[in-house]
């Protein structure tokens, strides 16, 4: 785990820095906002500890400075400051976290450890759209310019495969993996009877189809202009 450490007190900083470089940390170190927003703006350090009162920049600045810049490091905040209005401030500044000094480093340490935790867990992707079409995996609900679709739990299932390759040709061997989870074509014509019934949902009251069938090849879900 890199660390960027930007904290101008130097007996703080050098108990900062010698306790996570124990742990197992890269660390770099700072002393002033303006150093600290040069170092993070490469964004390859996977979390930022950040003091509130700093010389040249303040930690605030800095903080709102990267993330204009689109630098959206995880940053946690220390500072004396410990009021519900500075913690709020630090947050909406941009901050990930927020520490009140003194502080043990042990929770210092299980704050990072967080916030890199945090870091590193892919996005889950919620909702999927194409062109019009959109679909709610959280809510299992499709619309269409706004209009609701009603499927079939395998219908869902099938669309839902289609807009994740939406542009691409999907093959029969990929829907029936995908799917219907069959690694062996059951020589039915299981797919043709879905597709359009999904297409008689998704298509049939609209101007422009997105579903389409290429001769030979298999399915895709695209918007023709």
């Amino acid at each position: 785990m890199r660390v960027l450490v930007v904290e101008d007190d130097e007996k703080t900083g050098t108990y900062i820095e010698k306790g996570l470089a124990e742990a197992g940390c890269v660390v770099d170190r700072v002393t002033d906002g303006r150093a600290g927003l040069f170092h993070a703006t490469d964004g390859t350090y996977d979390v930022l500890v950040v003091d509130r009162m700093l010389p040249g920049l303040d930690g605030l600045a800095m903080v709102q400075a990267l993330r204009a810049a689109e630098v959206h490091t995880p940053v946690l905040f220390l500072s004396a400051l410990g009021q519900v209005d500075d913690r709020v401030k630090g947050l909406k500044a941009g901050g990930d976290d927020y520490l009140t000094k003194p502080f043990a480093f042990s929770e210092l340490q299980a704050r990072v450890e967080a916030l890199a935790r945090r870091r590193a867990e892919p996005t889950v992707q919620t909702r999927l759209a194409v062109a019009d079409l959109e679909m709610d995996l959280i809510e299992r609900r499709v619309r269409r310019s706004g209009k609701a679709i009603d499927l079939q739990p395998r219908e869902f299932k099938l669309l839902e495969f289609l807009m994740r390759h939406a542009g691409q040709v999907v093959t029969r061997t990929m829907l029936l993996e995908g799917v219907w989870d069959y690694h062996f074509d059951p020589q039915t014509n299981v797919i043709d009877v879905h597709i359009s019934r999904l297409r008689q949902k998704v298509d049939k009251d609209f101007d422009q189809p997105l579903l389409h069938t290429v001769r030979g090849a298999g399915y895709t879900l695209r918007a023709v202009s």
